[in-house]
């Protein structure tokens, strides 16, 4: 179940991965991982904003409302706090990250370590 914490003056909410999954249709997900770190496997339809470019004046509606994840959840929470000491009041990460998405089953795109070809995982 998703929890709500303030976080520099602003609402944090920490969802688990069924209640993202649920979201993606209708939420901006931002994966502030590495490049590398996208290429190899990322949720399809994330954007990727490096948490070291990552800009809130750049990101749809300055990060308020978006959807961060990162590998375990400790870039995505950091990504989160960045946009509310810009003017955010609200976004949300996913507890666990990348890490706890794969850990539920959920699909992603990943690397096929046979072909080097992207393809659907989980």
């Amino acid at each position: 179940m998703a929890t709500e914490e303030t976080l520099d003056g602003g609402t944090l909410t920490t969802l688990e991965p069924g209640e993202l999954q649920a979201e993606l249709a209708t939420t901006v997900l931002i994966d502030v991982r590495t490049p590398q770190e996208y290429a190899l496997n990322h949720v399809e339809g994330a954007l990727l904003v490096p948490l070291a470019e990552l800009d809130p004046k750049r990101l749809p509606h300055g990060g308020d409302g978006v959807v961060f994840i990162c590998g375990s959840g400790v870039r995505s929470k950091k990504a989160a706090a960045r946009c509310f000491a810009a003017g955010a009041r609200a976004a949300a990460h996913l507890g666990g990250g990348f890490g706890a998405w794969k850990s539920a089953g959920l699909p992603y795109r990943g690397v096929d370590p046979m072909t080097g070809a992207p393809k659907t995982m989980g």
